[in-house]
């Protein structure tokens, strides 16, 4: 996820920015994985599904099905379709986030150095559960008129 100083990661169902950087990344660590989203978060996507993934849509309405998408019902019924042997990416959006947040082992997380005006917003990671594991920073990134970095996280174990 690319997140704001402010955690702001979108306004209108539209990101606030466009770092193809962070695209290539994305697109790196997510190929051949299942991609796990809402369905406001699907139907934003410029392409749809994303190709070379596995696009499971959660819905609150019963029996909605989406071509080419598998679909769950809830967060429980997400879980249980999701890949038991690789990692599954969850992808959006802020509802999604915060309920996927106490589940989660690893974030992986394009840190975006600016505020934005937003009306959605990542869950706050705190140190007290997370260990930053890796970090790199970009400057200079001659598409974008701001700074940002590649984090890594990893749930601590207590």
């Amino acid at each position: 996820m690319a997140i704001a100083s402010n955690y702001a990661i979108g306004k209108d169902n539209d990101l606030l920015w466009h770092i193809p950087n962070d695209l290539k990344r994305f697109k790196k660590l997510t190929e051949n994985h299942f991609i796990v989203m809402g369905k406001r978060t699907y139907y934003s996507l410029p392409k749809r599904p994303l190709p070379n993934r596995t696009s499971l849509i959660i819905t609150d309405i019963a029996d909605e099905k989406i071509d080419d998408c598998l679909m769950a019902y809830s967060i429980g019924d997400a879980v249980s379709k999701m890949d038991g042997e690789k990692e599954n990416f969850v992808i959006g959006g802020g509802s999604i986030y915060k309920q996927f947040m106490p589940l989660a082992n690893k974030l992986y997380i394009t840190r975006v150095h600016k505020e934005f005006d937003a009306d959605t917003f990542f869950p706050e990671i705190s140190l007290d559960d997370w260990e930053l594991v890796y970090s790199m920073d970009i400057e200079n990134d001659d598409k974008n008129e701001f700074n940002y970095s590649f984090e890594e996280y990893v749930r601590k174990t207590n």
